[in-house]
């Protein structure tokens, strides 16, 4: 019997260990990819160093590097001190005191960008197409840039005009109105949406992504027109987790250069990004006199007084609540 028959299987790479960990704890993709990002470039700058072997004073030096040579945010900073707590506590299970002694970088508290009525007016003008469409909902709806590309057929209703937002920030669901004007439009685009959906199944390309191991329990729901994304890419892909050729979501960086294009072509002197437009939703809703709550319900957030940085409207109470854009 050969060395190579008798020697025990290799362990899983450390980076492959931390993946493994991050899929079982169901974390997104994005984030599974900044994690991994940081831990690499911790042990790099380390000179290839194992976790285990360093403490606090690697992780400080660490984040001081990024901080005074890297120039980084602090939003930046404080997500590489996360992607090590995680390393250290749930991929290399050691409780280390120090870990807790870590101070976080302090977040600036910035004002957001809000667009005037007429100038969301303006930008919205200079938008048609597909990524007007998007735009339109994410002022109307107060969603997410990702929350809006990942919206699938499912999730929309349009007897109740609702939309239900699936998996939000903080793994939340919620609910928000969708607005009486872009109905039609919608229901335009999921026609030919339907049409490339039939392509694709024709093709057996119909596939699509379901979180939380949903294929193994329904195993059709993945080509069911119900969880289709509404805005899909252009092309197939290769799923990076498991391998399969399919149709992914749109690019959110497509509606991102979207709206700097119509940006600039607006004359618009705002640094407005898409979420600009939830913050500009927000911010006209409290100024027609909803209150505040009913505000923080529908932009998601677990606090009200995240809501609060958009004005010191007082609370007037609000019944029934019509978009902005159908204002």
């Amino acid at each position: 019997m050969s060395d190579t028959e008798t020697s025990a299987p290799q362990s899983p790479k450390l980076l492959d260990q931390v993946r493994d960990k991050l899929r079982l704890k169901h974390y997104s993709i994005r984030t599974e990819t900044q994690y991994v990002q940081w831990i690499r470039r911790f042990i790099l700058f380390h000179d290839k160093r194992h976790p285990r072997e360093m403490g606090a004073g690697e992780v400080e030096a660490f984040l001081t590097h990024l901080a005074v040579e890297g120039r980084v945010a602090a939003s930046t900073q404080n997500q590489a001190l996360s992607a090590l707590l995680f390393l250290y506590r749930d991929v290399l299970g050691i409780q280390l005191p120090w870990l807790d002694q870590v101070v976080r970088a302090k977040q600036p508290q910035r004002l957001p960008v809000v667009l005037t009525r007429q100038e969301i007016t303006a930008l919205l003008d200079r938008m048609s197409g597909l990524h007007g469409l998007m735009a339109r909902l994410l002022y109307g709806t107060g969603m997410r840039l990702m929350e809006c590309v990942r919206l699938r057929v499912k999730d929309v209703d349009f007897e109740r005009a609702e939309i239900v937002v699936r998996d939000g920030k903080g793994a939340k669901d919620r609910v928000t109105m969708l607005p009486r004007t872009l109905i039609e439009p919608l229901q335009d685009h999921l026609r030919w949406r339907r049409t490339c959906y039939e392509d694709d199944l024709a093709k057996g390309k119909a596939s699509v992504y379901l979180p939380n191991a949903l294929d193994r329990k329904y195993p059709n729901a993945e080509t069911d027109w119900a969880w289709q994304y509404i805005f899909p890419a252009a092309g197939y892909s290769i799923d990076p987790r498991s391998g399969i050729e399919r149709r992914h979501h749109l690019d959110e960086k497509a509606l991102q250069r979207a709206v700097k294009k119509a940006l600039q072509a607006s004359g618009i002197a705002k640094l407005a990004t898409p979420h600009t437009f939830r913050h500009s939703f927000a911010t006209h809703l409290l100024q027609s006199g909803y209150d505040i709550r009913t505000v923080q319900e529908l932009l998601g957030h677990a606090d009200v007084t995240t809501t609060m940085i958009y004005t010191h409207v007082l609370n007037k109470g609000g019944r029934g609540v019509v978009s902005p854009l159908d204002v």
